[in-house]
């Protein structure tokens, strides 16, 4: 059996380390390596690989965002030097990873695994999105979001959204630019964007409170609240209190 993989890590030196202890391997066939995580996408996507060796940290766009852009991951062994929480998150979703510095003898023993894996036809996607679920449920704040529109991947950093808008089983990224549906809820949003910056003012919207333009009475004792750029978004009663006080009104 051969395990067609690709490598996709920032650092040379990491990806030489790899193609060095892979010529053990006659059953693993490198199809090629990226620099990035945007080239390692593309290439997933296209040459659709058996396996794929991972790192976890990425400037452009990390392992975890890339992953999370994945319909249907391939079997996949992670490098990182990630904290603990993470690697809590990979033990627990049977994900083998690296942890840099890692030595030929546990690079040998996550590769075993992948082709015990591989053989046995087991269906590795199911585990990598139970990773990409419970590492969404790490309390820290987001700084940028990765969305994907037909064959394009666009990083939006959090401070150019305006505001988040529910469309169903998605959610609508509103910037200055252009909109992005991203397939999140927002009770995952809300609990993900710092409270101070980000205010749920209706089922429908969290808004980004630097762009607020000004408040406006709407009807019955309910408001609207209209952004720089012109939007003007419905606030709840429980959303205009909430807002009140985070804007000390």
């Amino acid at each position: 059996m051969i395990l067609r993989t690709i490598l996709i890590d920032d650092e040379q030196p990491a990806r030489e380390v790899v193609k060095h202890y892979l010529r053990d391997f006659p059953e693993i066939e490198i199809l090629g390596e990226f620099s990035d995580g945007f080239g390692g996408l593309k290439a997933i996507q296209e040459l659709k690989p058996d396996l794929v060796f991972l790192d976890v940290q990425m400037p452009k766009l990390t392992g975890l965002e890339l992953l999370d852009l994945l319909e249907q991951p391939p079997l996949i062994i992670f490098s990182t030097a990630y904290d603990q929480y993470a690697i809590k998150a990979f033990e627990m979703n049977a994900i083998d990873y690296l942890l840099k510095p890692y030595s030929q003898e546990r690079f040998t023993q996550a590769v075993h695994k992948a082709l015990a894996q591989a053989s046995g036809g087991i269906n590795m996607s199911a585990p990598v999105q139970n990773l990409v679920k419970t590492l969404d449920d790490d309390p820290e704040y987001l700084q940028r979001i990765a969305v994907k529109s037909r064959h394009k991947v666009t990083v939006v950093p959090i401070d150019e959204i305006i505001y988040f808008e529910a469309e169903g089983d998605y959610v609508m990224l509103h910037t200055k630019e252009a909109k992005h549906l991203k397939e999140k809820t927002m009770k995952y949003f809300e609990s993900h964007l710092d409270p101070k910056q980000f205010i749920r003012i209706h089922r429908s919207y969290i808004l980004n409170a630097s762009f607020i333009d000004r408040i406006e009475y709407y009807d019955k004792e309910n408001y609207a609240v209209i952004t720089k750029n012109g939007a003007k978004l419905r606030a709840s009663t429980t959303g205009y209190k909430i807002l009140k006080q985070a804007l000390n009104m």
